[in-house]
């Protein structure tokens, strides 16, 4: 079964959360930018909002790219391409650099792997007691 993996961030702090695709069907369909109630995720009180995400191939989400569907556009500075370039051994800011990129649309789909929240209402809890912490191995 497919899994959600949800980077919550909240005051400097980032959570990561893996919810069943099964579980959150209210969120498949969403865009960049929407709110959504944490209790489909299991954070009861709370409310977050989409600020992005990556697919299951590592290709970004953009807020300017409606659908769903992959597009291979031409972008400068911005998000998913810094504008630098390596240039003897070392990178090099170049003005005016450009580059055509592959991105995803900014609607959520079965296709999407991540999705990036940040925290607009808090529950009762804390995130730190609603989310397990995992132990590095």
């Amino acid at each position: 079964m497919a899994v959600f993996k949800f980077v919550i961030s909240d005051n400097g702090k980032s959570y990561q959360l893996e919810v069943d695709q099964a579980k959150c069907e209210g969120i498949i369909g969403l865009k960049i930018g929407d709110k959504f109630s944490g209790d489909i995720i299991g954070l009861n009180g709370y409310e977050l909002k989409i600020t992005g995400g990556t697919d299951r191939d590592g290709f970004s989400m953009r807020a300017d790219i409606e659908g769903m569907g992959k597009k291979r556009i031409l972008i400068s500075k911005s998000c998913g391409f810094r504008g630098k370039k390596r240039i003897k051994k070392r990178m090099v800011k170049i003005k005016g650099l450009r580059r055509r990129k592959t991105v995803r649309g900014n609607t959520i789909s079965n296709f999407i792997s991540q999705i990036n929240c940040v925290v607009v209402k808090r529950g009762e809890k804390s995130l730190e007691e609603l989310i397990p912490k995992k132990e590095k191995k």
